[in-house]
């Protein structure tokens, strides 16, 4: 009886224990889960400060690219104020105007005419009086009524006079040099297909005349200005081997620097 008494008490002892023990289980499953959460609150600071660190090093980086970017353009700003320095001296060397034509030898002097027009000139819009060619009564005074046109910078009534010329006097004296010239009157308006064609005719008929240099060297030019740079760039070694040591060869050569400069800044 006893001993049935005691088995009772320490059956109720166990069962009254189990609810503590459960109770000090669930404490701990809490604290560890709170552990475990301030184990990720600080796995989440530690990110966050790794990522405050790589945002100030994107920043710091952002920094010196736009100085590079700075320094860079002012680099590209440089080397394009340089070519279009040269390139601008060029154009007053090769005569984006003409420069004085040379009479022949047969011919008369000429009077000493007045300095070509700027190659920045504004082209007129008036055109000449091509009549006026056959009017003049001789070969001489028709290709000076052309070349005056061309002097003050009319450059579409001299092509159009030059033009007159040559069909007046197709294998004159002066059939050289109004073709160069015609070239020319194309080339300061713009037309470089028509300028191109005009210096080619001139080699083409008088590849031993003296504007033969010129006409080639503005062949290669024309072509230049019509896009072909490939195209300019072998006529314009053509120049400088042809005829070394002319003028034509050293604006050529310079040309040259100032297309391959070009290509390198761009």
């Amino acid at each position: 009886m006893r001993f049935r008494f005691l088995s009772m008490i320490v059956a109720a002892a166990l069962v009254a224990a189990a609810p503590a023990n459960a109770q000090r289980q669930s404490l701990a499953d809490r604290v560890g889960a709170l552990e475990q959460q301030a184990n990720n609150n600080q796995s989440n600071m530690d990110m966050l400060n790794q990522l405050n660190q790589l945002r100030t090093q994107l920043q710091a980086l952002q920094s010196q690219v736009e100085l590079l970017q700075h320094d860079n353009e002012q680099l590209k700003q440089s080397a394009k104020d340089q070519y279009l320095d040269l390139d601008s001296r060029l154009n007053r060397l090769e005569g984006g105007a003409p420069v004085l034509p040379a009479a022949p030898a047969a011919a008369a002097p000429a009077a000493s005419p007045k300095p070509a027009t700027a190659a920045s000139e504004r082209p007129p819009s008036v055109h000449g009086d091509a009549g006026s060619l056959a009017a003049s009564g001789d070969e001489r005074t028709a290709y000076n009524v052309a070349f005056d046109s061309l002097k003050a910078g009319k450059y579409d009534d001299s092509a159009q006079l030059f033009m007159s010329f040559l069909e007046l006097y197709p294998n004159g004296v002066y059939t050289p040099n109004a073709l160069y010239w015609l070239g020319e009157s194309y080339y300061a308006t713009r037309n470089f297909p028509q300028a191109e064609a005009q210096f080619r005719d001139l080699l083409s008929r008088y590849p031993t005349h003296d504007k033969a240099s010129g006409g080639l060297l503005k062949i290669g030019l024309s072509q230049y200005g019509e896009g072909k740079v490939d195209q300019a760039q072998a006529t314009l070694e053509q120049v400088v081997s042809t005829y070394p040591g002319s003028d034509a060869a050293r604006t050529a050569q310079d040309r040259l620097q100032s297309i391959r400069l070009g290509q390198q800044i761009r």
